[in-house]
Parts: C-alpha cells; structure tokens; sequence
C-alpha cells in the first residue's frame, strides 16, 4: 500500500472507526431493548441470549476467515462487501416477524460484521507503521468503544421509549451507507504479497467448535444433560481436530506458532475473559434495572452512563500508556478495577443501593477502558505485516468468542437461580453466582496481564518473531522475502 499523507491516514482510521460504531453500537443499544423485546416477542431468557449470542457466535466463527480472504483478495473489498451485508441485516432484523426470524436475521449481520473490524485494524495497522502512532491510533480505536457505549444506551432507550426496539437497527442504516461511499472514495486497496489458500476444513471445525460448545451451555438449564451431552462432546471434538488438523497444513486458517509467543497467546486469554466480563456485565445489568427496578429503557440506558464515560475516558489514555510505556500497567489496572468490581455485586450486593451501584459501574468503565489498546496492540505486533489480517481477526474473535460465552454461562446461571419464580423476589441471589464468575474474569485480566508482560514473556515473542521470519516459515505462512 502506498505512503500516505497524515491527513488521508487519519481519513481512513475514521472510516473504519465508523465500521466498529455501528458494531458495537448494535450490540449495546440492543441490550437495553432485550426487555422489550422479551414482552413483544414472548421470548424466555435462552431465547434473550440467542438474540445476542446468534450475533457473537457467527461473529467469531466467520473472523479468522475474513481476515485471511482480506489479506488474499483486498482488504478494500472485502471491508466493502461487509458493510453491505451488514447494513442489508440491519434492515431485515428491523422487519423480523418473530424471535425465529429475529435471530436468523442477527445471523445475516453477523457475515457483515464478521468482514469489518479485523478487516478494519488490518488497514490500520497497514497504514499506521510507526509503533507508536499505531498504538494511539488503536487507542482512538478502542475509545469508538466507549463512544458507543455511551451513546448506545442512551439512544437504544430513547429509539425504544418514543418508536419501539425495531428502530434501533434504524441507525445502522445511515452510517452504513456513508461508511460505504466515503470507502470506496478514500480507503486504497491493500493485500498480502502472496494469496493464501482457503482452509475449509479449519473454518468448518471452527463452526463446530463455537457452535457446539455455545447451544451446550445456553440450553442445558432448560434441556437437561442428556440433551446437551452430544454438543459438548461435538465441540470437544471439533477442539482436538483443530489441534490435530491445523500444524499438518501448509498454509492453516491460523499459524499455531503464534501462540508460542506469551504476549500473544495473553492477549488472546485476556480478550477472552474481558468480553466474557463485558456480555455478563450488560445482560445482567439491563435486566435488573428493567426488571426489577422497573426503570424504563431510556432511564436503563442512563444508568449505564458511569460505565460507559470511564470507557469512553479511559480508552485513549490506554493506548498512549501502550504506546510510550508498554502493555503492563493498563492491564493491571483493567484487571484490577474489573475484579474490584465485580467484587462489589458479588460479595456486597452492590444493586441494592445507588451508591455501591454507581461504583460498581464506574469501575468496571474504567477497567474496560483499559483492556482493549493492550489486546490488539500485542495481539498484532510483532508479527508478520502481510498476516495482519489473520493476527487482528485472532484478537477480534477472542472478542467475539468470549462476549458469546459470558452471555451463555451468565444467562444459563441466571436461568437455574430463577426458575420459574418472579424475577424481583430472586434476581440478586440467582446472579450471584454469575458475579462471582465475572470476579473471576477479572482476576483472570490481572494475572495474565503480570505473567505475559514482563522479560520472559517479550524473549517468547522475539523467539516466535524469528521463526515466523525463517525461510521455512515464510514460505508456510506465504509471506514473499
């Protein structure tokens, strides 16, 4: 790709800013509607989950995918074709008749979505090659987060309050289109030196393995053992297949020899339980001030205001601490403020009062705010520029994958501990469990956040670095000299 001014190079980062707006504005302005959609739609709460995680689930299955067709056929294009089909999601989820139609048209956005943000940060990290200007360009990147998830909320429960949950996929409509004209105008085309070939056999392992494991844990409070034993075991399956197939192909839908390096097998680790965090947090979070509190959408959306401006804060600080400091105090403080947190709801009940509720809110913005620059940053440094489609979709898919599972267990928890009594008698009780999960994944940011940040963990990455440079390795990976 050729040199760009600073000018077009900042051009470019707002246009795919744009594209992971209205991801993740998607997903947090639809999290404020799942109440009215429960009431509308008759929906239980699995059926909640599969409205969110029919969404993550294609999401991470189809990113590994995305990133490497990117890298073989244009990242230009392929970004292209995601908005598109996004958009065109957008606006059938708007129409759906049902809960059915509802979650096959979350299915429709997701092949969109899966095209977007790793395609995205592959053209950012392909025009942004100085570490540093990298690493604040990621952290503009990380604090669209926070942006929308300050606005999401807060425009969710305005769109549901005035016209109902179905214009909320309204908004995606016009950003879409204008994220589409302003890349076919502005963004230049860029790929990989050499294509790579497909890996069928690898993306349909990666399906079973998502697929499977995510129907086991949603379904089994309502369907029992006997019925999700075959799931569990399919996407045990599927796992060692992978582990198995992948090393023996030349050219594997993801190089295994990235996990040798610490940093990034962490940041894998730590996305994973992040997300995980983040899709407990805003399922349990909407439905306890809706449904027990009894707040409408738009007073629920302005509840989430204490976490979602720390997010919006805290996110640019991160990436320039990454950028001029390294990875290791914005992880501490992620994990840190994320436990801490979590600590709050689990031990202490931190619904019950207003002021142990805004606490337990603003931390957990600020830890957020804190994880996701360090996350991509590693996961994409260090390794090969022609793979940075692969190595970013990696880290959007540990995303994606872990906001599926948190949703899955923490719902599935939630499910067990209510039953079929009111949600106001019991809510609290039953999501203790799922707090003291949460807790867990925070604690889970901080450890790896120390273990994969000091001087053994950088040697593992420069060791990885040098073997994904050998001769041998480019020409299995198809990286020309």
């Amino acid at each position: 790709m050729p040199e760009l001014s600073p000018r077009r190079r900042h051009l470019v980062l707002a246009i795919c800013c744009m594209s992971l707006l209205i991801v993740s504005l998607d997903v947090t302005a639809l999290n404020v509607a799942l109440p009215s959609m429960q009431r509308e739609l008759d929906a239980s709460t699995s059926g909640l989950q599969w409205t969110i995680d029919a969404y993550t689930l294609v999401l991470a299955s189809l990113l590994m995918l995305a990133g490497s067709t990117a890298d073989r056929v244009g990242r230009k294009r392929v970004f292209m074709a995601g908005l598109t089909v996004f958009t065109i999601g957008s606006l059938l989820c708007s129409l759906a008749p049902d809960l059915d139609a509802l979650v096959a048209f979350r299915m429709v956005q997701a092949v969109g979505g899966s095209m977007l943000n790793p395609v995205a940060m592959s053209i950012i990290t392909n025009t942004f090659t100085d570490p540093r200007e990298r690493a604040r360009a990621i952290g503009v990147w990380g604090a669209v987060v926070g942006i929308s998830m300050a606005a999401g909320p807060l425009v969710g429960g305005l769109l549901v309050e005035s016209v109902g949950w179905r214009s909320i996929f309204w908004v995606n409509l016009p950003v879409g289109l204008t994220a589409l004209l302003l890349t076919l105008r502005y963004v230049p085309e860029s790929r990989a030196p050499r294509a790579r070939r497909p890996d069928p056999v690898g993306q349909l392992l990666v399906i079973a393995l998502f697929g499977s494991l995510t129907y086991a844990i949603i379904e089994a409070p309502d369907s029992g053992p006997g019925t999700v034993a075959p799931f569990a075991a399919a996407a045990l399956a599927a796992l060692l297949g992978l582990l198995w197939y992948e090393p023996r192909r030349d050219e594997p839908l993801i190089d295994l020899r990235f996990f040798r390096s610490a940093p990034f097998s962490g940041a894998t680790l730590i996305a994973i339980s992040a997300f995980a965090a983040l899709g407990g947090f805003l399922f349990l979070s909407t439905l306890y001030l809706q449904n027990v509190r009894g707040l409408d959408a738009l007073h629920a959306g302005l509840w989430m205001l204490p976490m979602a401006v720390p997010m919006f804060l805290c996110a640019p600080l991160s990436g320039r601490l990454v950028g001029n400091r390294g990875p290791r105090l914005p992880l501490m403080v992620a994990g840190f403020a994320m436990t801490a947190s979590a600590v709050l709801f689990a031990a202490f009940e931190a619904e019950t009062s207003d002021v142990t509720l805004f606490a337990g809110y603003v931390l957990f913005g600020i830890g957020f705010g804190f994880v996701n620059a360090p996350i991509t940053n590693t996961a994409v440094s260090g390794m090969p520029r022609a793979q940075a489609g692969v190595a970013a979709a990696v880290a959007s898919t540990s995303r994606q994958l872990g906001q599926t599972l948190g949703v899955a267990v923490i719902g599935a928890v939630l499910a067990s501990g209510v039953g079929s009594s009111p949600y106001k008698g019991v809510f609290v009780s039953a999501a203790r469990p799922g707090w003291w999960i949460l807790t867990g994944c925070g604690l889970a940011v901080l450890v790896l956040g120390m273990l994969t940040s000091g001087s053994w963990a950088r040697r593992t990455a420069e060791h990885t670095a040098q073997r994904l440079e050998s001769p041998e390795v480019r020409e299995a990976a198809g990286i020309s000299a």
